[in-house]
């Protein structure tokens, strides 16, 4: 069985950074593609980032290209995403959930190929 347990949310001030991890079980992270997704309230869920399973190439949303950065750790089975110059609009919901091998589906918008997942952890910007 699949697990994912987020972690790292929380309130930050504008220009804020945070670390988000994303642990899993049941699989090996370079073994699947591992994207992260956000959701604000009344706002369609939003593709930010995906990590390729076989190289760790990744892949990211062009609002967040500059600002995070998404890596993990095989030997932890951990996938984390680092938040620098957070805004307000970066308020949402954050979850990482598991694809095919590759970015393919992440990159043409497939993104229901990435159907197990965690609950997410939240993240507030605000001052």
């Amino acid at each position: 069985q699949w697990h994912f347990v987020e972690s790292g949310g929380g309130l930050v001030q504008p220009g804020g950074s945070l670390k988000l991890s994303c642990t899993t079980s049941g699989f090996t992270v370079d073994s699947y593609a591992i994207a992260w997704f956000r959701q604000a309230p009344g706002k369609e869920r939003e593709a930010i980032s995906c990590i390729s399973s076989n190289d760790g190439n990744t892949l990211y949303e062009n609002s967040v290209r500059l600002r995070f950065t998404a890596s993990r750790d095989v030997a932890k089975n951990t996938v984390y995403l680092q938040m620098n110059s957070l805004t307000p609009e970066d308020t949402a919901v954050y979850y990482c959930a598991a694809g095919g091998p590759y970015c393919s589906d992440w990159l043409i918008g497939r993104y229901n190929a990435f159907d197990r997942r965690g609950q997410g952890t939240q993240v507030m910007v605000s001052s």
